[in-house]
């Protein structure tokens, strides 16, 4: 998958014919768009900077489109899917859904409403792009924590008073304040319930001595 900070649509489908039309509706609509043959072709490429989304075709020679997705799932690669088959089924359909697609299409589809799911689905990418990018700046500022404040942080947002804290890791309250002061800006919050809120985005153990 090429490197590109533009929006760009990856198509899988071992039907050229398809492939080509599908490009075409994309370029008419002045998306960006790469195509492949095979999931395995798709997975040589690196994965993209930018907001992306893929267009899956369910049966496909060797890696067929469910099992592609499970595959991208398991290695944390949360590009958004939409599926489009020219046989689907009830059955086929909730698993897809279930396991996270945008949209499950039968062909023929109506050309709008691959556009509409297309949209739909850079929009939940640059949402996860944000949020990621979210916990990987927090994730940074814990790490700047020494061992001794990251057991004050887990004390604090478990609920414990500076004089409980103290007493928990044998220690002056006057040391635990400036500690958790120390944390506060180290972290960047505002307020307790801040502090809590990023700890519980980051999952840390609490009351941990």
């Amino acid at each position: 998958m090429t490197s590109r900070s533009s929006p760009t649509v990856y198509v899988i489908d071992d039907d050229v014919e398809v492939r080509m039309s599908i490009q075409g509706l994309l370029r008419a609509a002045g998306l960006h768009s790469e195509s492949f043959g095979t999931a395995e072709e798709f997975l040589r490429n690196k994965e993209p900077e930018g907001p992306s989304c893929l267009v899956l075709d369910v049966s496909l020679p060797g890696v067929d489109g469910l099992e592609l997705q499970r595959q991208l799932a398991d290695a944390g690669f949360g590009i958004p899917i939409i599926f489009i088959t020219g046989h689907g089924d009830i059955p086929m359909t909730v698993k897809a859904i279930k396991s996270g697609a945008v949209e499950f299409l039968t062909k023929p589809f109506v050309d709008q409403d691959l556009l509409n799911a297309i949209q739909q689905a850079f929009d939940r990418d640059r949402v996860t792009r944000h949020q990621r990018g979210e916990l990987a700046e927090l994730r940074r500022r814990y790490e700047s924590l020494t061992a001794r404040e990251c057991q004050v942080m887990g004390l604090v947002v478990s609920g414990m008073l500076n004089k409980q804290v103290a007493y928990e890791l044998g220690t002056s309250e006057i040391t635990v304040k400036i500690q958790r002061g120390h944390v506060m800006t180290k972290m960047r919050a505002d307020s307790l319930a801040d502090l809590v809120r990023m700890a519980a985005k980051l999952e840390l153990p609490v009351n941990k001595k």
